[in-house]
């Protein structure tokens, strides 16, 4: 499923609140980190808050700089990203200032609230409403924000109801935090994120710097997905596979192919490609397996990312890469293009892993990334 890349942002206090229990909002945020997210704002192609961040804190959610709403205008976009929010009621406030500032809205709703919705904001100029099913569907939404009205980059600014689902749901990519020099202390005050099951592991840390009195940190998902379905990490570690191809010293008589096995805390175990280490016929799966103890026991719980579809016959070893894969333990493989016929006919990996029991996913939008470095066996 392509979807946008999902970016968390949020402002907390030292003791991880939103906000206070205050009639007004606690501005957490100063005039250096206001114009920082209204940076992040005019990058992305989309902003999304939930219903209840609209109905207690009545944004409009724009670009403010003139400036930076030029430069959307002159790169082709539209002067405002699209704004959307989420309600599994339909229950909307057709009065609020999300309706009547900037440019198109979107609803995204269940069966029953796409009613409701529809009658509340009738009348109301480019807002569009759009059930997922009898619940609210994180992945329908995010798949028709690609699909539909071309969307790539996602910004979330909330609430924390929203990052919550996003993060156990393991669809966002990046999380961003400014961390306010203050404390709430007030029990009943809302919090970032709530209480449940999340992805196991730590996060990777991509930045801190301070913005004004405030310090910004970034964060990224490492923990792989646990099923079929592709997780945010899942799409990392695939994009770092694809990284790993284009160094392989290029053949016309093999493809060239990255590969890293990660276990399900986010660890990466190893990481290889073709033809490493001057070894002319060694594949990347194998190369990367072979720097593992066989022993490892987070083996059985571990991913394989690989650019292409292991391979499933081969001549130079005694063993194809998609049995190597087993033998290993691993049970879940997620990968960017399904080998073609090049050297090998109706070659399929991706099937008997599956057959054995594994779990194959394969994610089409990073095919090209894949593709990129074996050019030059098109035409074979």
């Amino acid at each position: 499923m392509p979807r946008p890349y999902v970016l968390l942002s949020a402002a907390v206090s030292l003791d991880g609140f939103l906000d206070d229990t205050g009639p007004e909002r606690l501005l957490l945020s100063g005039p250096a980190d206001f114009d920082r997210v209204d940076e992040v704002r005019a990058s992305s192609d989309a902003i999304l808050v939930g219903a209840g961040t609209l109905r207690t804190d009545n944004p409009r959610l724009l670009v403010n700089s003139a400036e930076r709403r030029a430069a959307r205008v002159a790169g082709g976009r539209p002067e405002y990203p699209l704004k959307v929010t989420v309600s599994g009621s339909g229950e909307l406030d057709p009065g609020a200032q999300f309706w009547h500032t900037g440019g198109e809205k979107i609803v995204y709703t269940t069966d029953e609230g796409a009613l409701r919705a529809s009658a509340l904001l009738k009348g109301i100029v480019g807002v569009d409403v759009v059930p997922t099913g009898p619940g609210l569907d994180w992945r329908v939404l995010l798949e028709h924000l690609h699909d539909v009205r071309g969307v790539r980059r996602l910004m979330v600014e909330g609430g924390g109801k929203v990052h919550t689902q996003l993060v156990r749901e393991e669809l966002a990519d990046e999380l961003q935090l400014a961390v306010a020099p203050l404390f709430v202390g007030q029990p009943d005050a809302p919090r970032l994120f709530g209480t449940g099951e999340y992805p196991l592991g730590r996060m990777r840390l991509v930045e801190t710097r301070p913005v004004g009195d405030v310090v910004l940190i970034r964060y990224v998902p490492t923990a792989p997905g646990t099923g079929p379905l592709a997780s945010a990490a899942d799409r990392r570690w695939l994009e770092l596979a694809c990284e790993l191809a284009e160094l392989c010293p290029p053949s016309k008589t093999a493809f060239s192919v990255g590969a890293v096995v990660v276990a399900a805390d986010g660890t990466e175990l190893a990481r290889g490609h073709s033809r490493e280490g001057g070894d002319p016929v060694v594949h990347a799966e194998e190369a990367a397996l072979a720097k593992i103890d066989q022993a490892d026991p987070r083996l059985a719980a571990a991913t394989v990312y690989s650019s292409l579809e292991p391979c499933a016959h081969r001549a130079s070893r005694p063993a194809p890469c998609a049995r190597l894969i087993l033998d290993a333990g691993v049970r879940r493989v997620v990968t960017a293009w399904r080998e073609p016929d090049t050297f090998v006919r109706d070659a399929d990996g991706n099937g008997l892993l599956a057959a054995a029991g594994a779990q194959v996913a394969v994610l089409p939008e990073y095919a090209d990334r894949a593709k990129a470095p074996n050019r030059h066996l098109a035409s074979r």
